[in-house]
């Protein structure tokens, strides 16, 4: 009889230290994410949806496990106990797998900010479609801003992935091509004069030579004749910038100045167009 007090007030006391536990785990958790979470939405301004609904999971999780062990202590409710902690063990295990992605995440985060194929400030562009200014790398993503101000969000295991052309990763100057079609009839030489004229003296262009081949009279824009087309005969010009986004005004302006340039000296920019022939039948 007294065996049997003893061992009830035994386990009485072991659930009750179990559930006390339990209770202090399960606020101790609540309070510090509720506190990150509030942290996050003012200082990122993120949506705090995903984050409330993984704190109630966790939360639930602890309560499960807790409720699972002082069953457990109890010898009639033993194999309530077991089946709750397996039920338990089966939410963890779809947590972990929920949380592979964002573990997959973190890891590649890492990865970027060590190996550092770009970096905050650098122009990138990924997957062949989208380019803009790395403004964020953080645990989960990577955060560009493309030239229309918008905000392209991107897992950090998608960009990890990807190939990524960086026109800042050794060095920001950029070589501009600039390339233009004129007729058969045109003064090639002289067509090719005017393109390297209009390069020098843009205002954003930069010689590119080195001292080498400054002393070794390089011309310091170079052009050529690169192909011979149906109806034109395309010249190509290398102009250089010390910046992608320099480069891209100076193009744009380039193509303009040549273009005025080649009306007032009568060269020709010529339309497509086919010759047909029609044949008298006798």
């Amino acid at each position: 009889m007294i065996k049997t007090i003893f061992t009830d007030f035994r386990t009485v006391l072991i659930v009750g230290i179990i559930m006390v536990i339990t209770i202090v785990i399960a606020f101790s958790f609540k309070h510090l994410s509720e506190k990150y979470i509030k942290k996050l939405v003012l200082t990122k301004h993120i949506d705090p949806t995903s984050y409330v609904f993984a704190k109630k999971v966790f939360t639930a999780i602890i309560y499960l496990i807790g409720i699972s062990f002082s069953l457990v202590q109890i010898p009639e409710m033993k194999i309530i106990g077991h089946s709750l902690l397996a039920g338990a063990g089966i939410l963890s295990l779809v947590a972990g797998l929920a949380s592979q992605q964002a573990l997959s995440n973190i890891m590649s985060g890492f990865l970027i900010v060590m190996f550092k194929p770009f970096k905050i400030n650098d122009k990138i562009t990924f997957n062949q479609t989208y380019t803009g200014i790395v403004e964020e790398i953080n645990l989960r993503q990577v955060v560009l801003r493309d030239f229309e101000n918008n905000r392209v969000i991107v897992p950090n295991s998608v960009i990890s992935t990807q190939v990524i052309v960086n026109a800042n990763l050794i060095e920001t100057k950029i070589c501009k091509m600039i390339e233009i079609g004129v007729s058969y009839d045109s003064d090639l030489g002289k067509a090719l004069k005017i393109m390297e004229e209009e390069i020098i003296k843009h205002p954003l262009h930069i010689d590119n030579r080195t001292a080498e081949d400054i002393q070794n009279n390089l011309p310091e824009v170079v052009s050529r004749v690169v192909a011979l087309n149906n109806s034109s005969v395309t010249l190509k010009a290398w102009a250089y910038s010390d910046t992608s986004s320099n480069g891209f005004i100076m193009y744009c302006d380039l193509l303009r100045s040549i273009k005025e340039r080649f009306d007032a000296e009568k060269i020709e920019i010529p339309y497509s167009y086919q010759n047909v022939i029609i044949k008298k039948t006798e």
